[in-house]
């Protein structure tokens, strides 16, 4: 069985993995996760969930402890994102044959949570440039789904602290009707993104990809992450 490593706050990570394990085809998956979104069918899509202790909190010691034995029951390991793990606990793990799904990080700061080198894998997968370089991998789209109002609207999708959304509610002044979609609300919003007239986020990763194709009418908000770095994310985007 493999285990999906999806560490990391929020939808983003969950919603990737998602992504990723359609995208190879993969059956006999679980996902590793601390998110609060975890329990919601909607997010989790019926995988099995390996959950981590919220006692463990960032006590890196015991996480490791905890986690080697974790490791212990997979036949494979695919890691999100962090290719040391989000801690840098992968770097002093023994590892079943594992696989990375690489994209943007800022590199400056998580150089520091590594303290040896970076694990092998055996395949690198590049969902977006400024990670690891590997074979770019395509994430499906999902389906366009009905809109969220009849007439025209904006939407403002969200899932950050309320002084992030303050700052994108600031960019839809004069919306003819506007729908905010904060968490886990209205979920995946992906299917109802090609029927606004404007869209405006952040800049993660997730809901970057998926408004790929309506850049056009997308106002992007980038916003200071410890380890994704939006700013670089939104200044390819503009280029």
């Amino acid at each position: 069985m493999i285990l999906y490593y999806a560490l990391g706050g929020g939808l983003g990570h969950l919603a990737r993995a998602r992504k990723v394990i359609a995208a190879l085809g993969l059956r006999d998956v679980a996902v590793l996760t601390a998110s609060r979104f975890a329990g919601d069918p909607r997010v989790n899509g019926g995988l099995p969930l390996v959950l981590v202790p919220p006692s463990l909190g960032r006590d890196r010691p015991r996480f490791v402890s905890w986690l080697s034995g974790v490791l212990s029951e997979f036949d494979e390991l695919i890691v999100d994102s962090f290719p040391g793990g989000i801690l840098g606990e992968l770097c002093e793990l023994s590892l079943p044959p594992a696989r990375h799904i690489s994209r943007r990080l800022r590199w400056e700061v998580y150089n520091e949570r590594l303290s040896g080198p970076l694990p092998s894998f055996s395949t690198v997968y590049a969902v977006e440039p400024g990670g690891l370089p590997g074979a770019p991998l395509a994430l499906p789209r999902a389906p366009v789904g009905p809109p969220l109002a009849d007439e025209p609207h904006w939407l403002v999708v969200h899932s950050g602290p309320r002084r992030e959304l303050d700052v994108l509610l600031a960019h839809a002044l004069g919306a003819p009707r506007l729908i905010v979609v904060s968490g886990a609300e209205i979920y995946p919003v992906e299917g109802h993104l090609a029927h606004a007239e404007r869209i405006i986020t952040g800049a993660g990763f997730n809901l970057m990809q998926e408004t790929a194709p309506f850049r056009d009418r997308h106002v992007f908000v980038p916003f200071p992450r410890v380890l994704d770095n939006q700013f670089a994310r939104a200044a390819v985007a503009r280029s």
